[in-house]
């Protein structure tokens, strides 16, 4: 009874003890502490995940709360990622670069409409076929570059200028061989805004292009990428020939977009859009350019006497084996023969049988010469020797290296010019 007493007091004493260290503390004055759980710039150790993420965006901070109140607010801060971003309004470093590109040249693409008339066999009619493209504008009196295949049989062509007004055109000069031909209109030169050639020589995998055209009949489409590979070749349906050096490219390229533009980030023409390859016949990333290094040795050309006048080496024709290319057949009195490079030999003989003579013909090849290189550049196809004669004027010599009967010999031709 003594002992439950005493417990009894005791517990008393501690709860009134308790009671007064609480009411004590209620009567001091309250106050607040920041609690900042992630700086902006990001703390070594902060906590990684979504959370993370959070705490990286945002900052716990406590308001200016009345007395007694304990409630933390969220204030929102700016994401490290919208530091790279533009002011509302303004334009990017590279979005610049696009409208800066777009605005040089555009006026310079124009739309290229053709009309051409297919035979039928339907009541011997004939049906007008109608085809679209791209062109350039290359100088103020009115000429315009563009792909062969564009206007290519064509009977009719107009050429639409970026403000709208449309011009009958004439077909001036074409080279099937590379598919470029050169237009001309008679428009105020006022209207006429010339696309500034560049130079394809230092062209770099990886490198920025733009494309303008009229894909599907949508004019002055600007389209950008990169240069995805050089010096390609593809086979040119139209000739025996390859278009080479072209630019693989994986700006988007429709039907419509031949003969466009091909631009660098300076808004300078480094090439011609020609082709795609796809299995739709729309764009799939793989276009090809051709360098305007070839254009502007074509064109000229073509304004001057309306095709391209090649050095010929009188050469008619060959046999492709594995060491080069043997000489079968010379034009008499050509470059090739006049140096004394040989080709086959024809071998006639007759045979006398009782009152009858017969004779026959017969090829002797080991007299021919085997063309293993010209200019120092090995030769394994016809079209490695075109490719290497095309860059040859008429007048200027090549040297042949050929294997003639086991000996090496090195014979200097004068070229003279394709008929």
């Amino acid at each position: 009874m003594h002992r439950t007493a005493i417990a009894c007091l005791v517990s008393a004493l501690a709860g009134g003890l308790l009671a007064w260290t609480l009411s004590a503390r209620g009567q001091s004055q309250p106050h607040a502490l920041p609690v900042h759980l992630a700086q902006n710039q990001g703390v070594p150790g902060a906590r990684s995940g979504l959370v993370g993420q959070l705490l990286q965006s945002s900052t716990y901070s406590q308001s200016n709360l009345p007395s007694g109140t304990a409630t933390i607010a969220l204030e929102q801060t700016v994401s490290p990622w919208e530091q790279f971003l533009p002011p509302v309004g303004q334009y990017s470093p590279e979005e610049l670069i696009n409208i800066g590109v777009y605005e040089r040249a555009n006026k310079g693409v124009v739309n290229i409409r053709t009309k051409s008339i297919q035979g039928s066999a339907f009541f011997f009619m004939d049906i007008i076929a109608e085809g679209e493209g791209s062109g350039s504008v290359i100088d103020r009196q009115g000429h315009i570059l563009t792909n062969y295949h564009v206007v290519e049989n064509a009977q009719a062509i107009s050429v639409t200028l970026f403000d709208g007004m449309a011009y009958d055109a004439q077909l001036v000069g074409a080279d099937p061989p590379s598919d470029i031909a050169v237009l001309k209109i008679n428009a105020p030169s006022e209207k006429l805004f010339p696309v500034v050639f560049g130079d394809s020589t230092d062209l770099k995998v990886g490198q920025r292009v733009f494309a303008i055209g009229n894909p599907f009949g949508l004019e002055r489409t600007l389209t950008t990428g990169i240069i995805s590979s050089l010096n390609r070749s593809l086979p040119n349906p139209r000739t025996k020939r390859t278009l080479k050096q072209m630019i693989q490219i994986d700006a988007a390229i429709n039907p419509g977009n031949s003969g466009g533009p091909l631009l660098d980030s300076h808004g300078l023409m480094i090439g011609m859009n020609t082709a795609i390859a796809s299995r739709t016949g729309e764009s799939a990333g793989v276009g090809f350019a051709i360098p305007v290094n070839t254009i502007a040795r074509v064109v000229p050309q073509l304004i001057r006497t309306g095709r391209v006048i090649r050095a010929d080496a009188g050469i008619l024709q060959v046999l492709e084996t594995d060491q080069g290319v043997l000489l079968a057949v010379l034009k008499p009195g050509g470059a090739a023969d006049r140096a004394g490079l040989q080709g086959f030999r024809i071998v006639k003989r007759t045979r006398r049988q009782g009152p009858l003579v017969f004779e026959s013909t017969s090829i002797d090849r080991s007299t021919a010469d085997l063309v293993i290189a010209i200019d120092g550049k090995p030769i394994k196809t016809v079209d490695d020797m075109l490719s290497i004669l095309d860059t040859k004027r008429p007048g200027e010599t090549a040297i042949f290296r050929i294997i003639r009967q086991g000996r090496t010999l090195d014979v200097p031709v004068q070229l003279d010019a394709e008929e």
